[in-house]
């Protein structure tokens, strides 16, 4: 690992073997309010195509997908027909740099677990390289540490499971010490638009870079109104002693907090992870403070086998990225659409973005074309990536639909429309839809 790598995780060591949880009280923040909408924004067209040109496109793509069974990036997946998210992702910035003339290079922070796949997937895409700058380069790992004496865990069975990553407050870490920052800077390139690669719904957008660069700030979080879905969900609040705008994720809520912390209508807004950084002002910190940001520490509670809940507590020491805006003065916020939020957690995230729910435009955007269904899967049948493809195979029809719920395990046929609030009950037995079926409030017809 590089110096700063361990410089910074000796900062959060230090933060922990002193019992630091990262934990933000509900008596110690106020609101966010007062935020700017992006349909509001008047950015002239050559103030935006400007600040397009000078932004570079960063993606997190170091997931491997292991809540859906996955052992490489999840970025790999077939997500539109046979394209993949990396796929949808190289077209959507080829088309952006066609239609404004900008270099938009995209460089892809991987982990030490998808680079090989990666960097093979995206070979096809010959025209994405950029001159002088890396496709990518590679995120930190670090030991997990017993729960009981916050020693490197030790085991046998498997020695890759003592490592982790430190969560994706490394970008920071690993911009700096990769030399990727500074290779940006020489370039030429004044901002980065940073967003992880499950999330179709950020393609590169000119007037958003344009209103950061007329900002002056040196850090914007996009954000968007929560919904009961988001009540459990990391959001934004401010300090009440200096006034920053914080990020408070679920691991950072104290128990008694919990209710207050879901109170949509007291804190709306939830952080997309889709930040702007100028990349000056974040190299003149990182030089400042010897590439160690001064971000809270997340303390993470697992296991060190995940599959196996028996086996050794471990702790592993995390920070988001997001929570930069706390480090940064003048930091501002943007509310967006739900549109640029598109992240893909589960197989019932899969299945909605798979379907004709959405289109592709002709710039390779995602569009829904009507509002996303509830999808709720046996998870028996289909939380795993292997068992879901081998029973939807072709996504079905859910334009029509506002909510599918499957237990049991049915396999899907070509051509199955979903309508109404759907529902299949549990056959007992593997069944299967036949071709052209419908699946409406009252069963199969």
């Amino acid at each position: 690992m590089a110096p700063t790598a361990i410089d910074v995780f000796a900062r959060f060591y230090g933060l922990l073997e002193s019992g630091e949880t990262g934990a933000i009280a509900e008596k110690d923040v106020r609101p966010l309010t007062d935020v700017p909408h992006l349909a509001d924004l008047d950015v002239p067209d050559e103030a935006a195509r400007e600040a397009l040109a000078v932004t570079a496109v960063i993606k997190l793509n170091g997931g491997l997908g292991t809540s859906m069974g996955m052992d490489r990036a999840k970025s790999l997946l077939r997500v539109r027909g046979e394209q993949t998210f990396l796929d949808v992702i190289a077209h959507q910035v080829l088309a952006a740099r066609a239609a404004t003339g900008a270099r938009l290079p995209l460089v892809l922070m991987n982990s030490f677990r998808t680079r090989e796949d990666t960097i093979e997937a995206l070979a096809p895409h010959t025209e994405l390289a950029v001159e002088g700058l890396p496709l990518d380069f590679l995120q930190n790992r670090e030991p997990k540490l017993r729960a009981d004496d916050l020693t490197p865990v030790d085991w046998p069975a498997d020695p890759s499971l003592e490592w982790c990553p430190p969560g994706h407050g490394d970008l920071y870490t690993a911009l700096y010490a990769s030399g990727t920052l500074e290779r940006l800077l020489d370039a030429g390139y004044r901002y980065a638009s940073v967003s992880n690669s499950d999330n179709l719904g950020v393609s590169p957008d000119a007037r958003i870079a344009g209103w950061f660069a007329s900002t002056g700030a040196p850090f914007a979080a996009e954000v968007a109104r929560r919904t009961p879905a988001d009540r459990k969900g990391g959001h934004l609040v401010v300090r009440a002693a200096d006034g920053r705008i914080v990020l408070r994720e679920t691991a950072q809520t104290l128990p008694e907090d919990a209710e207050a912390a879901a109170d949509i209508e007291t804190h709306p807004f939830f952080n997309t992870n889709n930040l702007w950084l100028d990349l000056r002002a974040l190299a003149d910190e990182l030089e400042r403070t010897g590439g160690v940001l001064d971000l809270p520490l997340i303390r993470n509670d697992k296991t060190v086998d995940p599959t196996d809940s028996s086996s050794t507590p471990v702790v592993q020491i995390e920070s988001a990225m997001g929570a930069a805006i706390e480090v940064f003065d003048g930091a501002v916020v943007l509310e967006v659409d739900r549109s640029r939020f598109l992240p893909v957690k589960t197989t019932n995230d899969l299945l909605v973005l798979r379907s004709d729910v959405y289109r592709s435009t002709a710039d390779h955007r995602l569009e829904a074309v009507v509002d996303a269904p509830f999808v709720d899967l046996d998870p028996k049948h289909y939380k795993t990536i292997g068992k879901f493809d081998d029973r939807i195979p072709v996504a079905p029809s859910l334009a029509g639909a506002s909510a599918l719920r499957v237990q049991g395990d049915w396999t899907f046929g070509r051509d199955v429309v979903v309508t109404g609030d759907a529902a299949l009950a549990d056959p007992g037995t593997p069944s299967t839809l036949p071709d052209g079926a419908r699946i409406g409030p009252d069963g199969i017809a």
